[in-house]
């Protein structure tokens, strides 16, 4: 198969696409720029010109990761129960970080030594903690919680990534069952801890897959 040798927008994106997939499969042991180059079928000089390094291009392996999770927690439909609304929030980021846990190692880890997020890096995720701290200030505007929504959406982010991580290294359970029970557990008991003292506790449902 020949080789594409024109540095055009179509192929920086392809070469995105294709470091993901190479990150997904080989770790970040195994993620090389020519190594994503040859799956590419473009040349290694092709990917430092179009991303400077290999640091260029796991930013934007960074960025991508952010562009996708920001989508899936978009598209999680808006109810009538905020409360609900946020534990689907949670169902979303524990599926994406379950189906792209090297990408999730990327974006909240630091796994490259020559990749160090700068701050305009990390404010990718800041679309994304803006749209949970919305629906947790959904929550308290319904009197179903109580507390600071930013407070409550950092907490609440570091309980998902935390847990997720250990479902994924397999140490929060030996059985889906016994995790799905945990990761209840584990959110089911931040949310009834934010309750007001006056009532309105949170709706029933519960983190499920």
């Amino acid at each position: 198969m020949p080789r594409t040798k024109l540095r055009t927008p179509e192929l920086k994106q392809r070469l995105c696409d294709v470091a993901v997939e190479v990150l997904g499969r080989e770790g970040p042991s195994g993620f090389t720029t020519r190594a994503v180059a040859g799956a590419a079928a473009t040349s290694t000089p092709a990917v430092y010109e179009l991303f400077g390094d290999k640091a260029g291009l796991v930013r934007e392996v960074f960025f991508e990761g952010f562009r996708d999770l920001l989508g899936r927690l978009a598209a999680v439909p808006v109810t009538g129960d905020p409360v609900f609304d946020v534990l689907a929030l949670a169902d979303a980021y524990r599926t994406f970080i379950g189906e792209r846990p090297q990408l999730a190692r990327v974006m909240f880890s630091r796994p490259f030594s020559d990749f160090d997020p700068a701050p305009s890096e990390l404010a990718a995720g800041g679309a994304v903690r803006n749209l949970i701290v919305s629906a947790v200030q959904r929550c308290i505007d319904s009197g179903a919680l109580d507390g600071d929504a930013t407070d409550i959406a950092h907490a609440l982010l570091a309980l998902i990534q935390g847990l997720a991580e250990a479902e994924t290294s397999r140490r929060l359970g030996s059985s889906r069952e016994s995790v799905d029970r945990r990761w209840k557990l584990a959110i089911d008991a931040m949310l009834s801890g934010l309750r007001p003292r006056t009532g309105g506790a949170p709706g029933d449902r519960s983190v499920s897959q």
